[in-house]
């Protein structure tokens, strides 16, 4: 403690010289009174910092955290070397009326736009072009009020920083990693545009998949539909519409399920058939096929979720009135008739055989999506996470094309199956993990496999006119 009783600690300056040059903390201040300033204040008062706000109307700015001082912008400007920047960017033009108290001072930038390329260049661009003495840095933006509050979680613990100044970025990370945040660099103040565009982003890597998924279930209810209660009503003159809201579900999201499955494994096979191809590892992937193999997780969990739904389906069924009503109808039926239907081992094999296999294969999928869970992944060696996803994962699509094939039995030949000759939508299914089991059989091949493997582990074939061009 000072002779005045007040604190001492180390200066936090961004470009002077350390603990010597200012004995006494100076207070961060910050610009803005609404929720992210008030969220960000308080925040930096629960990590031991002094906090003044700038303000236009000192008197009326409503209540601030506890042990906040709040003045005018030019008066809270002086007090403190690191500002942060809590308003919007129309109202960044007070600013330039500031100029010699923010002159040399560390402006962090926290604004975001409500959408992109509303101007043509970043906030925090523009605010250096209006104040060229200070030194921006773009930081916080990635982080809402309420984390602020709250505290930070794992999903919003990293702080982007980017900015012209070294010794800018320097002081903001400090005070961030005092705040228990994760602090990462992404260069000169050119990246603001990316750190403007990550808030609206709405699930980048999930948007290719869900397209897929939305298209596939739409593609395949609309499929059912005609060729189930469309041609009933048509030719038998029977109203099955009721069946849509279970029976026809049950078999759109099996469908679904699998061939999203099969399209985890699909491009990896590409892939591989792409080296082989080529004869090395060392050239890109065409673009498409880039992406499509970093979304394999998100299609993963999509499966899972389309066959969790038909597990479900499938376990209400007893309880359904259409069931339970054809059940009675055919006993009452049975009693009048004085018959009695007799037992079918092998429909009975089939049946046992048709569930086991399902639960069975319902199981791994299951397993491959908890270990696709960060909190699991990281506690797997890279050895083990592989041979879960993958040789576990290709178990999971013979299983579940096994429980396909069961399900379908000997109707695959029958005529009545084709109604209006469209096929049944399980037989559709079938083909995509059909062709994916036979390619990954293929690859399988000792003399396939060997090639393959020498290729990821560096080998390339020489291409024959390079060949004569070296031996000349």
């Amino acid at each position: 403690m000072s002779k005045e009783g007040k604190p001492m600690s180390v200066c936090l300056h961004p470009l002077g010289g350390g603990a010597a040059a200012a004995p006494e903390r100076q207070p961060v201040c910050v610009f803005g009174t609404g929720d992210m300033g008030r969220s960000l204040g308080q925040r930096l008062l629960q990590t031991g910092h002094e906090v003044v706000y700038g303000s236009r109307r000192p008197l009326g700015c409503g209540p601030l955290p506890r042990g906040a001082q709040v003045m005018s912008y030019a008066a809270a400007s002086q007090l403190a070397s690191v500002v942060f920047v809590c308003v919007h960017r129309e109202h960044y033009g007070f600013m330039e009326t500031l100029g010699s108290q923010l002159d040399g001072k560390v402006l962090v930038d926290v604004s975001n736009n409500p959408e992109k390329n509303l101007y043509p260049e970043a906030n925090a661009a523009y605010l250096q072009s209006l104040l060229p003495g200070c030194h921006v840095v773009k930081a916080f933006n990635t982080l809402s009020a309420w984390s602020l509050q709250n505290g930070p979680s794992d999903a919003c613990r990293q702080v982007y920083v980017c900015g012209n100044s070294t010794e800018a970025k320097r002081a903001v990370a400090e005070v961030a990693t005092k705040m228990g945040l994760a602090v990462l660099d992404r260069g000169s103040l050119s990246a603001a545009q990316e750190l403007e565009d990550f808030p609206l982003q709405l699930f980048p890597e999930w948007r290719l998949p869900l397209q897929i998924a939305v298209g596939l279930a739409a593609f395949f209810f609309f499929y059912v539909v005609i060729r189930d209660v469309v041609y009933a009503y048509a030719v038998q003159g029977k109203d099955i519409s009721f069946r849509i809201m279970v029976s026809l579900a049950n078999k759109v999201c099996p469908i679904v399920s699998l061939i999203m499955l099969s399209l985890c494994y699909l491009p990896g096979i590409m892939a591989a058939f792409l080296q082989i191809y080529r004869g090395t590892k060392y050239k890109r992937f065409p673009d498409w096929l880039d992406r499509w193999m970093l979304c394999r997780k998100q299609l993963g969990l999509l499966a899972l979720g389309f066959a969790s739904l038909h597990v479900l389906y499938t376990l209400i069924i007893p309880i359904r009135y259409y069931v339970r009503f054809k059940g009675w109808d055919y006993v009452i039926t049975q009693v009048k008739e004085n018959q009695t239907s007799k037992f079918d081992t092998t429909v009975a094999w089939r049946s046992d055989s048709y569930l086991s296999v399902g639960i069975l294969g319902f199981g791994l999928y299951v397993l491959l999506g908890i270990t696709s869970l960060p909190s699991v992944s990281n506690a797997l060696s890279w050895r083990e996470f592989s041979y879960v996803q993958s040789k576990l994962g290709y178990l999971t699509l013979f299983l579940c094309t096994l429980h396909t094939y069961l399900y379908g039995w000997d109707r695959f030949l029958r005529p009545s199956t084709y109604k209006w000759y469209m096929p049944p939508g399980y037989v559709l299914s079938l083909a995509v993990p059909s062709a994916v089991l036979a390619l990954k059989l293929l690859l399988l091949l000792p003399c396939v496999d060997r090639t393959v493997t020498r290729i990821r582990r560096g080998w390339e074939r020489t291409d024959p006119e390079e060949e004569k061009t070296l031996l000349t």
